[in-house]
């Protein structure tokens, strides 16, 4: 565990190819996803949060804070990780790095945080972001307090939206993982997705 990190699940997308349900509270081999990233990662901050819109009694079970995006409209991850720098400098002042994970990843590394965040510091940069098959994963990231961007400056007034745009604004670098015997953050879109990681848990018992 990094003691001086506050992680954030985004859990604040439409999930239009799932049917416009809520993707966080779908069962996967009997847990829900949102269930599957907290188990994951809790062990690897100091404090954890769900960004999420609607209603956050739905999560209430849960037992950890439920931060709204503060620009309307669905804006994306950005929204959400903006959101949960917000609530860190608000109530966790003294941590120095944000981890940000997706509630629709049931399989991203338990030691991603760690290898993230010793990454970062060796080449001074102020975000890093995980990598597999040569791709970046931009959600998936720590992001230093030092950062001071706004929802407002970078939602509104520069219009930012997409995750890689949002990234390369600062001083960045990337970590590899390994993809076999799955790529640790291939993603739940869609019902085919789900049942394709169904199987996977049944195959390899994949720690949950």
């Amino acid at each position: 565990m990094v003691t001086d990190a506050v992680g954030v699940i985004l859990a604040g997308g439409q999930a239009r190819r799932m049917g416009g349900v809520d993707k966080a509270l779908i069962p996967l081999g009997g847990t829900r996803l949102i269930e599957r990233a907290i188990a994951r990662a809790s062990v690897q901050v100091a404090d954890l949060i769900i960004n999420a819109n609607g209603d956050p009694r739905r999560f209430a079970s849960l037992g950890l804070p439920v931060v709204p995006d503060r620009v309307g409209g669905f804006a994306g991850p950005i929204a959400g990780i903006l959101a949960g720098f917000e609530w860190m400098r608000k109530e966790r002042p003294k941590a120095r790095w944000l981890a940000s994970f997706s509630c629709d990843t049931p399989f991203f590394p338990m030691d991603m945080v760690a290898g993230l965040i010793d990454k970062a510091r060796s080449e001074k940069a102020k975000v890093a972001v995980a990598e597999s098959g040569s791709r970046l994963h931009h959600v998936f990231a720590v992001w230093s307090a030092d950062i001071s961007a706004s929802s407002e400056e970078i939602l509104l007034q520069r219009g930012l939206r997409k995750m890689g745009d949002f990234v390369a604004t600062f001083s960045n670098t990337s970590v590899s993982f390994d993809a076999d015997p799955i790529d640790p953050f291939v993603n739940i879109n869609t019902p085919e997705e789900l049942a394709r990681a169904e199987d996977f848990i049944v195959e390899q018992g994949a720690m949950g």
